[in-house]
């Protein structure tokens, strides 16, 4: 017999969501819907009429964890609709700017995740503020890379949380030759730092994927084999940058892309009928509640080529360097093996950078309200945003980031799986929600929502 059973909301990721799920007798989630419930930012709607150069320092503040990829695929969506190319050197500092941002988050990914993994060899459950070993060691370890991401991320940037050297028509300033050492001893320590936290993970997720059941709450949760398995495609536009229409050979196509509403995806009202007051933490939501994914869910949901996609690490490996693993445990394994990627770039990146060399454009155009969009391959995926400028100003704009993207694949994802483990299901996907709400029913009856019209 099927019952509905709720958490909300979900915990260790950035921004407020939920799950809820029909599950058998046994469980095991049959239908999973995993929905916003952050309230709506309307940083789409606040572009219209601003100038150029304000949409991107707005769109950086949708979120405090996404603003390097927002800041840089707003500023580049804005140079494809004004047809703006940017000096080469500009375009080293962004590319060094995003990978230092996707080093940090990977190692804060680390400690959000690690405490749903057991220490190889025991039977021991994570807490990374543990202080024995090797907790400790890899605690510092994780603190160190991030420190070093941030840093570098600061030279290039400005700030590494919301940068300030980005500009439209490519960057404020260079960098010095003593900056750009700076940023070259550290991304060599870093290096090293990388390749160890990469082993140490890939052990632990390997660990983790050969065990039968994981502890929930006292109880033992078999851990199927085919754990975050679904029948979605994957979307990446490049294993470590972006692309944009101003490219020779664009990796994205905004006409396979549609916005649909959540009543066409999630599952309409039901009543909660399965509750487990034990479950971490604070228990799930109390037999008798209504639920209804369809009118509660603040996020859209994007498709390309007709079907939901999956963004993100796994998809970039499975897209250029032939990953085929699947799953949970591969976007876990997935993450891990971009850690070098991004010293790698950053080493690169500085080996041709001239320190002399001009970084902003000799010409800006102001526009003549063209389309231009601009992918940035987050941390967390494929970070797409689309504007139209004209005279400066823009007409309209529009956001597609990764966990957009991922809130209807992963709703897939999720079936199959026992429903105490549905949390690390979601946390594989590093959910960024806040940035994924575009829209509020404000309408029940008649399905009216508080969004903007796509126009072309």
């Amino acid at each position: 017999m099927t019952k509905v059973v709720e958490i909300s909301p979900t915990t260790r990721h950035e921004g407020h969501s939920k799950l809820t799920m029909k599950v058998n007798d046994e469980g095991i989630v049959e239908r999973g819907d995993w929905l916003s419930i952050t309230p709506v930012r309307g940083i789409e709607k606040l572009a219209i009429g601003k100038t150029m150069e304000q949409v991107p320092k707005i769109a950086s503040r949708v979120c405090g964890i996404c603003p390097i990829a927002h800041t840089l695929a707003g500023i580049e969506a804005m140079e494809a609709s004004i047809g703006c190319e940017i000096p080469t050197d500009a375009k080293l500092l962004r590319v060094i700017l995003h990978a230092a941002n996707r080093l940090h988050s990977i190692a804060l990914h680390n400690i959000l995740i690690l405490p749903d993994f057991y220490i190889p060899g025991t039977e021991k459950k994570f807490n990374v503020f543990a202080k024995e070993e090797p907790v400790r060691s890899v605690a510092a370890r994780i603190i160190r890379l991030r420190e070093i991401g941030q840093t570098i991320g600061a030279i290039a940037g400005g700030e590494a949380i919301h940068p300030s050297n980005p500009r439209i028509g490519g960057m404020y300033r260079n960098v010095s030759p003593l900056a750009k050492q700076k940023m070259a001893d550290l991304a060599k320590e870093g290096l090293v730092l990388a390749h160890e936290q990469m082993e140490f993970m890939l052990d632990v997720i390997r660990n983790m994927q050969s065990l039968e059941y994981i502890d929930v709450a006292g109880k033992q949760i078999p851990i199927p084999k085919t754990l975050g398995y679904h029948n979605q495609g994957v979307m990446a536009t490049s294993p470590m940058y972006g692309s944009s229409s101003l490219d020779e050979n664009p990796t994205w196509d905004p006409f396979r892309w549609k916005e649909t509403r959540p009543w066409e995806w999630y599952m309409g009202e039901v009543t909660i009928d399965l509750e487990d007051p034990s479950y971490p933490i604070g228990g799930t939501t109390k037999v008798g509640t209504k639920a209804n994914p369809q009118m509660d869910a603040c996020n859209s949901v994007p498709t390309y080529d007709g079907q939901p996609v999956e963004v993100g690490p796994r998809a970039r490996l499975a897209t250029f360097k032939n990953f085929t693993e699947k799953g949970t445990f591969a976007q876990h394994i997935a993450r891990q093996m971009e850690y070098p990627d991004c010293l790698y770039t950053i080493l690169k990146c500085l080996d041709s950078l001239n320190t002399s060399g001009k970084v902003v454009a000799d010409h800006i155009p102001q526009g003549d309200g063209s389309m231009g969009w601009a992918a940035n391959e987050a941390p967390r995926g494929t970070d797409i945003h689309l504007a139209r400028v004209k005279d400066g100003k823009v007409l309209w704009y529009e956001m597609l980031v990764p966990t957009t993207w991922n809130l209807p694949t992963c709703s897939r994802a999720l079936t199959g799986a026992p429903w105490q483990i549905a949390e690390m299901v979601v946390r594989a996907y590093d959910p960024c929600v806040s940035c994924a709400t575009h829209m509020i029913v404000v309408n029940e009856e008649d399905k009216v929502v508080a969004e903007k019209l796509l126009q072309w």
